[in-house]
């Protein structure tokens, strides 16, 4: 005689009830979760979701913080270097510029790529995400440019860049006379606006506010 397979206490659940872990590939129940709470896997602990309280005032503000230190972290001196008597002022698009003067077109391009459009394009789509949020309009556009946005992550490279700023500064400390200039210290705030702003856009409470018409800021 078949048996009859044994019923799954979560099988009968709608989709938008369950959640899988990120890790572990668990399927749990969607918990209900108070503001600033947080919901772990019981079986690898991996944090699965956060209820972050005012997410979109505070991711709003983090993001156009982030634009406003775009300009200058990308285009005020990084370091000023003086050898021989001869000085110069170095900026992330003065290193562009220098990888594609220098015969190496295709690695100014993935710099320029990395350090500067994509970074400027997730900034931009999450603005954008944010104000269709806050203006309760066009939430439709608001999905595809937040799905956008997830493509985007993995080609901004912020962090990588200012790791090889910083190997540059020690290597040259003892070639040269080195000073730090104002856009470094513009670059590091925009990194970290950035990943506070990582922080604070919890993805769940984004993707619910889209698809919920009624949501308020």
């Amino acid at each position: 005689m078949p048996t009859t397979p044994p019923h799954h206490p979560l099988q009968d659940l709608p989709l938008e009830q369950l959640l899988a872990c990120h890790d572990c590939d668990l399927l749990l129940r969607r918990p209900v979760l108070g503001v600033e709470q947080k919901a772990r896997c019981p079986r690898c602990g991996c944090e699965l979701f956060a209820q972050r309280a005012q997410v979109q005032r505070r991711s709003l503000a983090l993001v156009l913080t982030a634009l406003l230190l775009f300009i200058p972290a990308n285009f005020l001196p990084i370091m000023q270097l003086e050898l021989l008597g001869q000085r110069r002022e170095e900026t992330v698009w003065s290193g562009v510029l220098g990888l594609y003067y220098g015969e190496m077109q295709v690695v100014a391009l993935v710099v320029f790529l990395c350090s500067m459009v994509i970074p400027l394009l997730k900034l931009l789509c999450q603005l954008a995400v944010l104000l269709c949020i806050q203006w309760r309009m066009a939430r439709g556009w608001g999905r595809g440019l937040y799905r956008a946005y997830h493509h985007l992550r993995e080609w901004g490279m912020l962090e990588v860049y200012l790791i090889g700023i910083l190997v540059s500064i020690v290597k040259l400390v003892d070639m040269a006379d080195l000073r730090v200039g104002v856009g470094l210290f513009c670059f590091i705030a925009l990194l970290l606006a950035q990943i506070w702003l990582e922080v604070s856009m919890s993805p769940q409470q984004i993707w619910a506010a889209l698809e919920d018409e009624h949501a308020r800021p």
